[in-house]
């Protein structure tokens, strides 16, 4: 199989007009009975379900993100629901990456198994990371040039700001002076939320390779993504939560513009797409809901070809 490298497939995808990501996360008691019937075996509904999805949607997708707890739920069988959904994508649109989402984090030997497991056993071009135990921790992931590693910044459930919107004091910590540069003046306050830090730290310390990008839920205020963006100006920012989660499409996709005015964004959406339907129609309705998304985001940006960056 040829290389593939994430970011590079990602700038592919968005200069053809694509970000929208289906989230192939599949709730099996919601697949279609015709579906559940027809194929008895666990596995053989998850993946027959996913291929349909799939086969009417990779024209219009820029990513596949799948969560493994859709799949780690059903044990054995939906491991290789899973495996097998990866191999027909890689295999009949390799042009599209795909996004396990597992949000990894743990010590560096740990999450040496959590690699052979991602990109190994599951084929898969970038993961979701945990940043709680630091850069030295997710060393192993951000060393592979090629692959994608997302980290968690602000997310989009209800309880999100527990931790993400404690204040970091970065006069104490001496990084005030490197935020000064960022914002082209003194800073007059140095606390800054938790999730802005995060974002900052990826950004200047752990990008190195140029593979990071940030997780920030739709559900989160249009200020808090501006402050993301403030300190990560051209990371690509994995956006969850439109549909079903309620939040602001309009508002997360002109916010998550770098600061060159180009949409750095991958939109997912999950159940609002392959479970937009359960009849039949299932992965026709998923293809209108996809198209429709993509176009809807393609006005707010009122987007046109952008040459595909090497």
């Amino acid at each position: 199989m040829e290389k593939r490298n994430f970011m590079q497939m990602l700038l592919a995808q968005w200069a053809q007009g694509k970000f929208v990501s289906v989230g192939l996360d599949p709730e099996y008691e919601k697949i279609p009975e015709v579906m559940r019937s027809s194929h008895p075996s666990v596995s053989g509904s998850l993946w027959q379900f996913n291929r349909a999805i799939v086969e009417m949607t990779m024209d219009l997708t820029n990513v596949y993100k799948i969560n493994t707890a859709f799949y780690e739920r059903h044990g054995i069988e939906g491991i290789k629901a899973l495996t097998e959904t990866i191999a027909f994508i890689n295999n009949e649109v390799p042009t599209v990456p795909v996004i396990l989402d597992v949000k990894r984090g743990d010590i560096g030997n740990t999450n040496l198994g959590h690699i052979k497991f991602a990109f190994g056993e599951c084929n898969a071009d970038a993961v979701t990371v945990n940043p709680y135990l630091g850069k030295e921790a997710l060393k192993p992931f951000l060393d592979l040039k090629d692959k994608g590693v997302i980290v968690l910044c602000k997310t989009s459930n209800p309880g999100a700001g527990e931790f993400q919107n404690v204040l970091v004091d970065v006069y104490k910590s001496g990084e005030y002076r490197e935020f000064d540069r960022i914002f082209g003046h003194e800073m007059t306050d140095f606390l800054i939320p938790l999730y802005q830090y995060v974002a900052f730290r990826v950004a200047t310390k752990w990008n190195e390779n140029g593979n990071c990008a940030l997780v920030v839920g739709a559900t989160a205020p249009e200020e808090e993504i501006k402050n993301i963006r403030n300190v990560a100006c051209e990371m690509p920012i994995l956006i969850p939560g439109i549909g079903a989660q309620g939040g602001d499409l309009e508002k997360s996709v002109r916010a998550a513009c770098c600061c060159h005015g180009k949409c750095r964004a991958i939109v997912n959406s999950s159940r609002g797409i392959i479970h937009a339907s359960s009849g039949p129609d299932f992965a026709e309705r998923a293809r209108e809901e996809t198209e429709k998304l993509n176009n809807q985001i393609r006005e707010i940006l009122n987007w046109k070809n952008e040459e595909v960056k090497s």
